[in-house]
């Protein structure tokens, strides 16, 4: 079982399929590597792909204290995954809480970054949101910390934003539950509590955005509320930054429409690799028509 250590001496595990430029995959706060594995088969053709579990989710390890979960610690193990695996630059995939490390990743460093792709970011971030969206994680937190996830996990993947997936493709939607249920409950409430319930929103990154040169792919779904003001607001403050909406879909993108996800990406690495990213032409930013 293949597994690195993280700074402060986490075991994180990691699986790593195919050859060539290095695409890093990040998931969200209800997944795993597993989550990726659409994306893994398809890109692992052509490319080196590596998707390795958060601290807190088995089989990496599961920090006691919530203080190991922090955004800082977050970032820092896309690093560490890098370091580990003697990538210098990678493509970086993040969703959800995964895009938030990515972006906190990419922030701090931008040389260490092929490209970005921000999936389903911006939960909790834009203000008239925010203090409930904070408040819902610290409190879910502490159920799950004392129930577990049995009691839970139903009324954790069917929300708002995960009723798509449902109707599209019960299947799925079926594999996805299972798949929660066997999450660490302490791992999963403790990454809420010191992570997702505390992180620090998208605008306090406007300077290091302002000036973030790192060719970047923002994904959000049409039906993603929590999302969809936040990834445009991304998308016009960072230079090299472009935004994809996918009709009719929820949160989980690349598990609803892997096939439109994986095309999106697939092009934008193509682009980026090609040298045919650009930065945003100043003359584009004016609201103006003619």
């Amino acid at each position: 079982m293949p597994r690195m250590a993280a700074d402060d001496g986490v075991q994180l595990h990691y699986e790593e399929a195919g050859s060539g430029t290095p695409i890093v995959f990040v998931h969200e706060l209800l997944g795993g590597y597993r989550s990726w594995e659409a994306q893994v088969r398809h890109f692992s053709r052509r490319y080196r792909c590596i998707a390795y579990n958060a601290r807190g989710y088995p089989p990496s390890d599961v920090p006691e204290r919530v203080e190991a979960y922090g955004y800082e610690r977050q970032r820092a193990d896309v690093r560490a995954v890098l370091d580990a695996l003697a990538i210098d630059k990678a493509h970086v995939v993040g969703l959800s809480m995964g895009a938030f490390a990515s972006f906190y990743f990419g922030m701090q460093w931008p040389g260490r970054a092929l490209s970005l792709t921000l999936a389903g970011i911006g939960s909790g971030t834009m203000p008239e949101g925010r203090p409930r969206f904070m408040q819902e994680s610290q409190s879910r937190a502490d159920r799950l910390l004392e129930d577990g996830f049995e009691k839970h996990a139903e009324s954790l993947c069917l929300s708002p934003t995960r009723v798509q997936l449902l109707n599209k493709n019960p299947r799925a939607y079926a594999e996805f539950v299972a798949s929660v249920k066997q999450q660490s409950a302490k791992g999963t409430g403790l990454t809420l509590k010191g992570y997702q319930g505390s992180r620090p929103p998208l605008q306090d990154f406007a300077q290091q955005t302002a000036r973030c040169t790192v060719p970047t792919l923002i994904v959000c779904g049409d039906e993603d509320e929590m999302c969809l003001d936040a990834s445009l607001m991304l998308k016009r403050a960072m230079p090299c930054a472009g935004l994809v909406v996918m009709p009719q879909t929820g949160h989980a993108c690349n598990l609803e429409e892997p096939a439109l996800f994986n095309a999106a990406c697939e092009q934008f690495f193509h682009q980026v690799e090609s040298g045919q990213y650009r930065l945003r032409d100043p003359r584009a930013t004016s609201n103006r028509m003619l």
